[in-house]
């Protein structure tokens, strides 16, 4: 299993994304700044890893702490405001950061010389159950796959974009240990080229046949009749099930309507934001213009080239078939389907307590 972040000494190590696929190296980040500067430079990235990630930066900046006692408290709160600034449309950084509140409001001031090494213990808490979630949604997702299918993928949501399984490519991992999957048409995902640099290079590690094409090229192989299903990940969906996810997720979503393919988004619960009801409510990234201009450092284009550069769109409820979740597949009405999850969710969560 790929290891994407782990607490050593004090220290968030991360997997450095940016390297891959020509390296594969491994970061010490031993400030908060320097963690955020990681999630902000997409060495980390996807949205479940950049919570856990930013869980894991709080606890070692308390943890760390010389000031005084009396501004710990101040510290805190400016240390999560630095990491949430980083990323704005993946909400599980904001649900971490909540977490890890509410965790140090409850035992900060009836425990506060043992604050750091509780966080720490939260954020390993988080990373742990993240396997367990996308592991139970891969489950939950392989039902949905038929023997031989062939799926079409973008970004990369693998065992990359979290705590080591992955939400999309954990549904396909799932499916391939059945035997299910044939073969994966994995987009490229322009500007970036997650699609290209990471789930190709991840599928290929485990052996999944993968074939990359670019992402103008979706159509036309939807159009041979080579896809039977559409699964991406997301950053974060709206109360009525409307998602964000990268770019060109929606043009995906467009075209798999028109060719009677289902589309489907797979996503632990706490990417659902209860608290949007419509995805135009959903805050989209915007990043830096050489991105699109660019590889690397080359110019693809006029260096002064005028660029319009959003990094997630909105894919509308109507266009997906099914949310695929760590406690079952929600499906239409999608606002009827999240509230009923998360109150079934709820009880659960009661009875086991």
């Amino acid at each position: 299993m790929i290891k994407t972040v782990y607490f050593d000494n004090n220290a968030v190590v991360i997997l450095d994304q940016s390297q891959l696929p020509e390296k594969v190296v491994y970061e010490r980040c031993e400030t908060p700044e320097k963690v955020a500067d990681a999630i902000r430079l997409l060495k980390v990235r996807g949205a479940p890893l950049i919570g856990v990630t930013a869980a894991f930066g709080l606890a070692m900046a308390v943890n760390t702490y010389q000031g005084a006692a009396n501004q710990l408290e101040r510290y805190f709160k400016d240390t999560s405001k630095l990491l949430a600034s980083t990323r704005p449309t993946a909400v599980n950084l904001f649900w971490a950061l909540e977490r890890m509140e509410r965790v140090f409001n409850q035992f900060f001031k009836i425990n506060p010389d043992n604050i750091g090494v509780l966080l720490v213990q939260e954020a390993e808490k988080m990373y742990q159950e993240d396997n367990k979630i996308n592991e139970a949604i891969g489950e939950q997702g392989q039902k949905l796959i038929k023997s031989g299918s062939q799926i079409m993928t973008i970004c990369n949501a693998g065992a990359l974009a979290t705590c080591g399984y992955g939400t999309a490519l954990g549904v396909i991992r799932s499916a391939a240990k059945k035997n299910y999957v044939h073969r994966v048409w994995a987009c490229e995902t322009r500007p970036v080229l997650q699609g290209a640099r990471l789930t190709v290079w991840e599928l290929m590690q485990d052996k999944i046949p993968v074939t990359l094409i670019t992402d103008n090229m979706a159509g036309y192989v939807m159009g041979m009749g080579k896809i039977n299903a559409v699964i991406a990940g997301a950053d974060r969906i709206a109360a009525n099930g409307d998602t964000a996810n990268k770019i060109g997720t929606y043009s995906l979503a467009v075209l798999a309507r028109y060719h009677n393919i289902p589309f489907y988004i797979a996503a632990p619960l706490s990417t659902i934001d209860r608290s949007l009801a419509l995805g135009e409510e959903i805050p989209i990234e915007e990043r830096d213009q050489d991105e699109v201009r660019q590889f690397r450092g080359n110019y693809l284009t006029v260096a002064d080239a005028d660029v319009f550069n959003p990094a997630f769109d909105v894919t509308p409820n109507e266009l997906i078939s099914g949310i695929i979740t760590e406690k079952g597949v929600i499906e239409k009405p999608f606002a009827e389907g999240i509230k009923l999850i998360f109150t079934e969710r709820n009880r659960q969560d009661e009875i086991s307590s």
